[in-house]
């Protein structure tokens, strides 16, 4: 990508650098120093255009390695004819750079001021001495510079500034200010990851990857996949980095970037222990504590990139190879270690070794680390591996979306099942499989009643049970759910999947029946299971199922807490697990009325999952990014989501029908129709409710009454008695005070919402109040009502709901007038008006002609700027 990058995350560097040479008495300037590529030189160039900004006169000198033989060979360009053998040359030169200086004075930009000679230097020294001009210089940490370099900074003439790299927020800061758009977050944090935060390496890096393809915009957002592509600039840079290698180097360099990390004693039986000594001195590999032994690996990820690139094919086997003799030579048994061994042999000469594979490909999928798992499995299965093998490559292409395949081996293993164990080790993932990747509830259903009439041993048959419990939450039938996951979890030897799926049944079907107290500390036992071998993916269902939970029963900070820590959980794995955390943590925003933020996090995630999801987790993303558009006022945006829903829908997926049409609701009222925008919303209550989905009827029922329905406070106040937690009882008493008219207890309302977390709700009730103090003239109430209702709105970031735009541009319209003047302003006809409302024509036309004559309009096409205040 061409042109200059723009200067960002150095706010504090700058005024560092400001302060330093704004000084009112003494030498001014300042002495920058860093690593190569960290920023030093844009700082100092941006130093010397804010100052000739002010009139001062620049001179600006890039030290190199060839000018240091030659006296003032850094400033042989700005001394003219200046013959080096005069009389008195230093003061002739400091003469020469200050000739011409303007009142403002001149400033001295020095780059890599540790390879001036010395004459250069003792130039710069007298400089800063006599104060005779603003002194900028860039050194190289670490790296030796002349005695009157450092004394600039060691006797205290100047600051010393030590520039450090980016942070990974200042990172995804300046890719989104390169790239011009949001860059997705787990893309952002592995290219932070590779440079280190070294601004160079980081915009050859994504040059390169822009070039290859790897980095591009879908969907709005910009993400990164596949391994790097080294390109030759970014080989160069690290090159000069690491500086020229012998070849005993270059085998320490090449082992590490192979089999990192390595035990140092290893390393050194490897390649020598000398050349490993001299590989640290040089800053090429770095030693770290690991318990009582020492740990090396590369001083920089990229030395390792830019080397597999360079390495030959046969250089790399057989260094794969020794490594992985080596490693089995020290009787390794951690987990880690048996999975490098694993990966080194398959990329060696050396005889796979199923049994090696197989419990590798077990230790990849504890990792979650679903591609490798896959690899390892086929191999193992390749070797001659049995059914563990084939199980593990079963699992894998399962959670890696490749069901069909998946199905095929679970089936055959499922024929072939000799054991209880193994019928229920082969039945129960083939039913999953069938449910979650395939999307064939009703097959999965048959598959576990087979493999339940096959199975006689009670405790082994539990884990199946486990398993129909989150199949029937799903369905949207949470009683039969919480049964069967009460049945499941009584048997004391529940395997970690089945112990996470039952998990489901349970925490999903108390959540959304309104029972969120009974869960106690069901969810947290479930997730430690999921830390265990083929639970970890189900773990970020659950997470759903926990999160959607507290947010119905309105523990909407709690929800954030587990969203975001399953964020984080999910940022390292590769494949679709690594956006569901990215999903829950933008759903938990939305509930929270944290709106962009909540779109930025969804967009990512659909971005990611849309190629080649099969878990519902893209329908799950969609819903909600459909009402975080909509309540925006996005229409068009939110349109497309729900229509791509539509395309997508799982069919095992019966819960979210409510919350489905909720959305069609907010897509209702974004576009004016509040009329059927609340029809959707009661719609949404009923169908909760045939489900006895009593928590997400109450959600429902809220959004109804934010929407504008004054008939639901009597339902609400009956399942305030039943459905725990603040929500029902704070949604009760804002329903009732919509119902009385009551703007007061609408204010209290909005308080209690947002005690509760839930801003948006707050927003609405806050400015509905205030219409109905603007309706009864308490003009100081209402105007206090509005302020909060502002506030809440600029805290939802961004909200445009029905009741905040009749909030801040209040119109003498009645309910209906201001619905299909709205509409109408939308481009609607009569006819269509009429159509979406269910009246008649002559309807339309009664109230748009009274609607007219209040706001003075005659024109149907001036409606559009009288709501919008032009």
């Amino acid at each position: 990508m061409s042109g200059s990058w723009p200067l960002t995350g150095r706010a504090e560097e700058l005024g560092f650098i400001d302060a330093a040479v704004r000084r009112a008495a003494g030498a001014k300037g300042v002495v920058l120093a860093g690593a190569a590529g960290v920023g030093k030189t844009r700082l100092a160039r941006e130093a010397l255009a804010a100052l000739a900004g002010r009139g001062t006169a620049t001179r600006w000198v890039c030290a190199t390695m060839s000018a240091r033989g030659l006296p003032l060979g850094a400033f042989a360009g700005l001394l003219g004819e200046l013959d080096p053998s005069s009389a008195g040359l230093l003061g002739k030169a400091i003469d020469a750079l200050l000739a011409g200086a303007p009142r403002a004075g001149v400033v001295v930009g020095v780059d890599d001021a540790h390879l001036l000679d010395e004459l250069s230097a003792l130039v710069l020294h007298e400089l800063v001495l006599r104060a005779a001009a603003t002194v900028v210089v860039t050194v190289r940490s670490g790296e030796p510079a002349p005695d009157a370099v450092t004394a600039l900074w060691k006797d205290g003439h100047l600051d010393r500034l030590e520039v450090q790299p980016l942070s990974a927020t200042e990172t995804a800061g300046l890719l989104e200010a390169v790239l011009g758009g949001p860059v997705d977050g787990v893309g952002a944090e592995r290219l932070w990851a590779l440079t280190r935060g070294n601004a160079l390496f980081l915009r050859q890096l994504v040059d390169g990857e822009i070039e290859s393809g790897h980095l591009r915009e879908t969907g709005g957002v910009w993400r990164w996949t596949g391994a790097p592509a080294v390109s030759p600039g970014l080989v160069e840079l690290v090159g000069a980095r690491m500086g020229r290698l012998s070849e005993p180097l270059l085998e320490v360099v090449d082992t590490l970037a192979l089999g990192e990390p390595l035990g140092a004693g290893l390393l050194a039986g490897l390649t020598g222990a000398a050349t490993v000594e001299e590989a640290e001195s040089r800053g090429l590999i770095e030693l770290t504590p690991d318990g009582r032994r020492l740990q090396a690996r590369l001083a920089h990820p990229l030395y390792g990139e830019v080397r597999r690139s360079a390495m030959g094919r046969l250089r790399a086997r057989r260094l794969s190879g020794e490594i992985a003799r080596a490693i089995t030579a020290t009787g390794a048994r951690r987990a880690e270690d048996t999975l490098r061994r694993a990966v080194l042999t398959l990329d060696s000469d050396l005889e796979p070794d199923p049994d090696l594979l197989t419990v590798a490909s077990g230790a990849a999928t504890e990792m979650l680390d679903l591609p490798l798992a896959e690899r390892l499995a086929t191999a193992a299965v390749a070797a001659g591996g049995g059914f563990d093998a084939r199980l593990n490559m079963a699992n894998a292409l399962s959670w890696l979306s490749r069901g069909e395949e998946s199905d095929s081996e679970l089936r055959v293993l499922f024929a072939g099942a000799q054991s209880d164990l193994d019928r229920v080790r082969a039945g129960f993932p083939r039913a999953a499989n069938l449910f979650y990747t395939l999307q064939r509830p009703v097959e999965a259903l048959a598959a576990l009643d087979e493999a339940d009439a096959a199975v006689t041993d009670g405790d082994l048959r539990a884990a199946l049970t486990g398993l129909r419990a989150a199949f029937l939450v799903h369905l949207g039938q949470p009683e039969l759910a919480v049964r069967c996951a009460t049945e499941a979890l009584a048997s004391p030897a529940l395997p970690p999947p089945a112990f996470v799926m039952a998990s489901f049944g349970l925490v999903g079907g108390l959540g959304v029946q309104g029972r969120c107290d009974e869960i106690g500390d069901a969810a947290a036992r479930a997730y430690a299971a999921g830390a265990t071998a083929g639970a970890a993916v189900p773990s970020f269902g659950l997470g759903y199922w926990h999160t959607l939970a507290l947010q119905l029963a309105g523990y909407l900070s709690e929800a954030e807490q587990v969203a975001e820590e399953l964020r984080r959980r999910g940022a390292d794995i590769p494949g679709a697990p690594q956006l569901y955390g990215t999903v829950l943590a933008g759903r938990a925003a939305l509930a929270s009325g944290r709106l962009r933020t909540a779109i930025r996090m969804l967009r990512e995630a659909r971005t990611g999952l849309s190629p080649f999801d099969t878990s519902g987790f893209e329908e799950l993303c969609l819903v909600a990014l459909a009402s975080a558009h909509a309540t925006v006022g996005e229409v068009a945006a939110a349109r497309e989501a729900l229509d791509r829903l539509g395309d997508v829908h799982h069919p095992g997926w019966e819960f979210l029908e409510p919350e489905a049409e909720l959305a069609r609701a907010g897509l209702a009222a974004a576009e004016g129709a509040l009329s059927q925008a609340v029809t959707s919303a009661r719609t949404a209550a009923d169908i909760a409710a045939g489900r006895d989905q009593f928590a997400l009827e109450v959600l429902a029922l809220q959004t109804a009454t934010r929407l504008g329905d004054r008939t639901v406070a009597a339902r609400l106040g009956e399942l305030a008695g039943q459905v725990c937690g603040p929500r029902a009882q704070a949604a009760a008493a804002y329903a009732a005070a919509f119902a009385a008219d009551d703007g007061d207890g609408l204010h209290a309302a909005s308080a209690r919402l947002e005690q509760m977390g839930d801003l948006l709700a707050a927003a609405d009730a806050a400015a509905q109040a205030a219409e109905v103090h603007a309706r009864h003239g308490r003009r100081g109430a209402e105007q206090t009502s509005v302020a909060r209702a502002h506030r809440l709105a600029a805290q939802c970031e961004g909200a445009r709901t029905p009741a905040l735009t009749a909030a801040v541009r209040p119109l003498p319209l009645t309910a209906r007038e201001r619905e299909i003047v709205t509409l109408a302003a939308d481009g609607l006809s009569n006819r269509e008006i009429a159509d979406r409302l269910l009246v008649s024509v002559r309807t339309v036309e009664g109230h748009l002609y009274r609607a007219g004559a209040k706001l003075g309009v005659t024109d149907r096409t001036q409606l559009g700027s009288v709501l919008r205040g032009d």
